[in-house]
């Protein structure tokens, strides 16, 4: 980690010269956000060139205290490259000076090692990682089972590599855990010490005389194998990550698609996800309803559903329609494709909008009308009672007029016992709500569905 202080040289020079120290008035501080940037090297040639491969952190604030703020620096600077090839880091600082404006001065190497940890390192010991092939990297792939390849060219091959999560890939794990803390929202470590963890490596081979490196990451997935009752085993896909400089070239892609036939060629319960993100789920359903239209034993149900979707009249809301697959099929979905209930009934919804003509009002007012149903059952109770829940508008920074409570109130009661009474204002907004809720969902499942047709082609 190295430390440049501007201006010092100068005014040592010249005594005649006085630097002021200190700021005028309170340290407001300056947010980690503005003042720090991460890159990724993949050569030491972008080692300190703020042109190498920019990462965009999620947020950096929250590693710098509760309010995401570096307080004591004037004009802070903080830049951070991190080796494509052994994954150390290396941490360059500039201000032009320090001084006390009332809120201390942070203490910057406590709160880098808070991301980077034993991976922050000198700048020479930094710049050798590029010369030579990371040892315990090539133990992993080698040690490793490959289980699908593709040629890029013919001096390059893209292979999957699967591993138990310990010994070298442990200790490569450590080394990824920086990068997972930046770009995954949410993330922490996981517990490398736990049995059933495994680790799926997106690995690029060449064999280009040119290259120092013959292995080369692009990408990686956490998973975990749990037991299930009574004989079977879940796989949950804890995290995934694709290095920013090869996103959007279907690495990502190909990691769940590899992970569903691992899933499918073992004693596999079902496969689940993690707190995905909107993205991640996006591509997962994307993937999952291909596979489905593909699968026979779908093929006739929803035709059926669709049919009868297409018939009914739902804009007089005096029935209403389930768009629910029968309970057979989504257990025959979760033994052959190993996709679990709630993500089936997820994809079970764009099937049937896939299968709509979109220029039919009436079908598409219909199927509007089941999603609406369906959260509002999700959210409040069945379509013939609340069971006494309530939605409540709550103050929000965030987005106020999405932001709600759901409550319970005592029905069937007398009236002084009711805990509190909805006034016409409130189903008001309880409906303005729901609707927002319903319009999101749709255009997600637009989306999606869009996403599938045009791959389906």
């Amino acid at each position: 980690m190295a430390l440049k202080q501007k201006g010092t040289a100068d005014a040592a020079a010249d005594p005649k010269k006085r630097r002021r120290v200190g700021f005028s008035g309170v340290d407001a501080g300056v947010e980690a956000n503005e003042c720090m940037k991460v890159f990724l090297a993949r050569n030491p040639d972008e080692v300190g060139s703020v042109d190498s491969t920019s990462i965009q952190p999620f947020d950096l604030n929250h590693f710098f205290g509760e309010d995401g703020k570096i307080y004591g620096y004037k004009n802070l600077k903080i830049n951070v490259w991190i080796s494509a090839i052994s994954f150390l880091a290396y941490a360059e600082i500039s201000f032009d000076e320090t001084s006390d404006g009332g809120k201390g001065i942070t203490d910057l190497k406590p709160a880098l090692q808070n991301i980077f940890g034993e991976n922050l390192v000198e700048k020479e010991e930094f710049l050798q990682t590029f010369s030579k092939e990371c040892p315990y990297f090539r133990s992993v792939v080698t040690n490793g089972n490959a289980i699908k390849h593709s040629v890029s060219n013919e001096d390059q091959t893209v292979e999957i590599v699967i591993v138990e999560l310990q010994g070298d890939a442990a200790f490569l794990y450590a080394r990824l855990v920086p990068l997972v803390l930046l770009l995954v929202e949410g993330s922490t470590p996981i517990d490398v010490g736990e049995h059933g963890w495994e680790l799926l490596l997106v690995v690029k081979k060449t064999t280009e005389e040119s290259s120092s490196s013959k292995l080369q990451l692009l990408g990686f997935a956490a998973v975990h194998n749990f037991y299930h009752y009574p004989e079977s085993t879940r796989l949950r896909i804890s995290q995934i990550l694709v290095l920013p400089p090869y996103q959007g070239e279907g690495h990502g892609l190909r990691l769940l698609e590899t992970i569903n036939s691992v899933a499918q060629s073992e004693n596999i319960y079902d496969l689940t996800i993690e707190d995905p993100s909107d993205y991640l789920q996006y591509i997962r359903s994307s993937i999952d309803c291909l596979r489905l239209l593909s699968f026979d034993s779908v093929k006739p149900v929803l035709s059926a559903m669709v049919t009868s979707l297409k018939e009914a009249n739902l804009s007089k809301r005096t029935r209403s329609f389930r768009m629910v697959p029968p309970a057979e099929l989504t257990e025959t979905v979760r033994q052959k494709l190993k996709i679990n209930k709630k993500q089936f009934l997820r994809c079970w919804e764009i099937l049937i909008y896939l299968s709509l003509d979109s220029e039919d009002r009436k079908s598409i007012d219909n199927f509007r009308a089941c999603i609406y149903d369906r959260i509002k059952g999700e959210l409040l109770g069945s379509a013939t009672g609340t069971n006494g829940k309530r939605l409540l508008q709550i103050p929000s920074s965030f987005k106020e007029e999405e932001s709600f409570a759901v409550y319970w109130t005592q029905e069937g009661g007398d009236a002084d016992d009711q805990t509190v009474e909805q006034q016409p204002e409130d189903l008001e907004t309880q409906e303005r709500q729901l609707n927002e809720l319903v319009d999101n969902q749709m255009e997600e499942i637009v989306e999606i569905a869009k996403n599938v047709a045009s791959r389906g082609k």
